[in-house]
């Protein structure tokens, strides 16, 4: 949500900067519009395969919408599981793991756990697991970041346009304003896709793919301790080691 509110907050500062000078419908030009976003997509979709294009978007959607939880909740969720695996035996965890459907991750672990799969075989499935949606989520920002490169170029590209029909038409004087304003805007239009939206998104998508990786990490370290059958309170301590002093827990104190 936040997301939305910064693109909508600072278009709605350019529209208003547009209406204060003049008016909006200057700003509007379909053959800029056509280079600059036909183009953005077209060199986009160039730089990648169309296996990757095919997972692109489901991978950046939840990158998107994903919210970030508490390193500190989570940790203390693990010990919480661990302790009723501890008394309820392995048995009781494909019970827990239905709680989890919104943490596919943790539910996979958990129901591996609870089948009596060995903790290397579970390390190394959810390993795998880690590396895969790493390196999707790594390819969704990779997809951001190129067409923020290409946007302001097809907007010189744009203006190159401009200017050549610009020049082509000396003579005939009532061509000379509709050629600069696909000079200018193209220009205009490559820089607000790629500073306002394009830019920001592929930052956004970026932290929460570490994030996700992050709290992943905490699971796993939960999961594997919990498959050995080690006391929560050495999970504590594995926990603590990989959280920052202020999302350390004191659960047993």
């Amino acid at each position: 949500m936040i997301t939305l509110l910064g693109i909508v907050a600072g278009f709605g500062l350019i529209i208003s900067a547009m209406l204060y000078g003049g008016s909006p419908a200057d700003f509007i030009n379909l053959q800029s519009v056509l280079i600059v976003l036909g183009g953005t997509v077209a060199i986009t979709i160039v730089s990648f395969s169309l296996k990757e294009l095919r997972q692109i978007p489901g991978a950046l959607w939840r990158l998107m919408v994903y919210t970030p939880h508490d390193p500190q909740e989570i940790g203390v969720t693990m010990i919480q599981i661990a302790e009723k695996a501890r008394s309820g035996g392995m048995v009781s965890l494909e019970k827990v793991s239905k709680s989890f459907e919104n943490e596919p991750f943790l539910q996979k672990g958990l129901e591996l756990t609870a089948d009596g799969v060995k903790v290397d075989e579970i390390e190394n499935i959810l390993k795998q697991e880690i590396y895969s949606t790493v390196s999707i989520q790594s390819k969704s920002v990779d997809l951001l970041r190129r067409s923020a490169e290409v946007a302001p170029a097809m907007g010189l590209i744009g203006t190159l346009v401009g200017l050549v029909q610009m020049l082509g038409n000396l003579s005939d004087p009532s061509t000379i304003g509709p050629a600069m304003a696909v000079a200018l805007l193209t220009t205009f239009y490559g820089a607000i896709l790629a500073h306002m939206v394009l830019i920001p998104l592929s930052t956004k998508a970026e932290r929460n793919s570490h994030n996700e990786s992050t709290l992943n990490l905490l699971y796993l370290t939960g999961l594997l301790s919990i498959g050995r059958e080690e006391n929560p309170r050495r999970l504590e301590m594995q926990l603590n080691a990989m959280l920052p002093q202020k999302n350390r827990i004191s659960y047993y104190d």
